[in-house]
């Protein structure tokens, strides 16, 4: 049976490249039956060029709704409001600086449609500049997402996969709009695409496709990007203040999944409850990490060794950045 889908784009300011991402969305091989366009108290013209872009979409036959929030919201509320508009059984996100390739909405909703589990997807992108020029490694490599962890996620093995890392990107993603009931609200500290990946995740329901369907632009005005880091940027990150490394708010996001688990009772298997309070015993170790490298290296052997770094962090290199990192 055909599923419903609603386009949700959210914008801020976004009258550079909104009308290029808009023309790519009524390209689509397969039109979108609705789009949900929520401004965030934007300061120039988005909202008076969102009027004229939705005549377009509603001469296509697209049901158009624009919302205005009267204050800045910020990024992720402005997506958890815009999520609540949408009514479509498929909901696809969507950034005001992208440009989707023609078969995005056409290949994302047929595996929805095939794929009854499936809760949400997420995809890899062509990297390019702000004129779109292609920047050479797409978004699966800078976040050098491995052949391991791709063959994991497609055999239903994501939540382990994402408890050590976030790998979804909003702008690629898709969802079943029933997940919302499970999903929302967003807890503190989490952005909406990851924690959308890893709820979806919990329950069994999360994929990711290795094709590259937008151009995922990056400039100087990007909320988050995904530039590539030099040598330079790396040692910095490896000798940074431990304070920096692990702190309450980052404890407190793997606390809001435990709670949230919780709630979800017998959904979610005992496995991967369990997986959640392993990675917080691990992290209130490495938190602890006191005095000189000699004196923190215990520590970091028991964790090392009973493999939390390589479960829950970047193995050995958050290993030598725990015993390298100034006091």
């Amino acid at each position: 049976m055909a599923l419903s889908t609603t386009i949700v784009l959210c914008t801020c300011n976004g009258v550079r490249f909104l009308e290029a991402q808009w023309n790519s969305l009524l390209a689509q091989s397969r039109l979108p039956d609705e789009i949900v366009a929520r401004d965030d108290a934007s300061v120039d013209a988005t909202v008076a060029l969102l009027e004229t872009l939705s005549r377009r979409a509603e001469d296509a036959g697209i049901r158009v709704r624009l919302f205005r929030n009267t204050a800045n919201l910020g990024y992720v509320a402005n997506f958890e409001v815009a999520l609540r508009d949408a009514s479509g059984d498929v909901l696809l996100l969507c950034d005001q600086d992208d440009l989707w390739h023609r078969e995005k909405l056409a290949s994302l909703v047929e595996q929805f449609e095939r794929r009854p589990e499936l809760l949400a997807l997420c995809g890899d992108a062509r990297r390019v500049d702000a004129a779109g020029r292609a920047l050479g490694p797409s978004l699966f490599d800078v976040l050098k997402i491995s052949r391991k962890e791709l063959r994991s996620i497609h055999a239903g093995k994501g939540f382990e996969v994402l408890l050590r890392r976030s790998l979804a990107t909003g702008a690629t993603m898709a969802l079943r709009r029933t997940l919302l009931t499970d999903a929302l609200p967003f807890p503190a500290g989490w952005v909406h695409d990851e924690w959308l990946a890893i709820t979806a995740a919990s329950l069994g329901g999360f994929d990711c496709t290795e094709q590259r369907l937008i151009d995922y632009r990056q400039h100087d005005a990007n909320q988050l990007g995904m530039a590539d880091r030099d040598l330079a940027a790396k040692w910095r990150d490896l000798v940074w203040p431990r304070a920096a490394s692990i702190d309450n708010k980052l404890i407190a996001r793997d606390e809001a999944l435990q709670e949230r688990l919780r709630a979800l009772g017998t959904r979610v298997s005992s496995v991967d409850r369990g997986r959640v309070e392993d990675k917080l015993r691990h992290l209130h170790a490495r938190q602890t990490l006191r005095g000189t490298s000699w004196r923190r290296a215990g520590t970091v052997l028991r964790e090392m060794t009973a493999g939390r770094y390589r479960r829950y962090a970047s193995g050995w290199h958050d290993a030598l950045r725990d015993l390298l990192r100034r006091s």
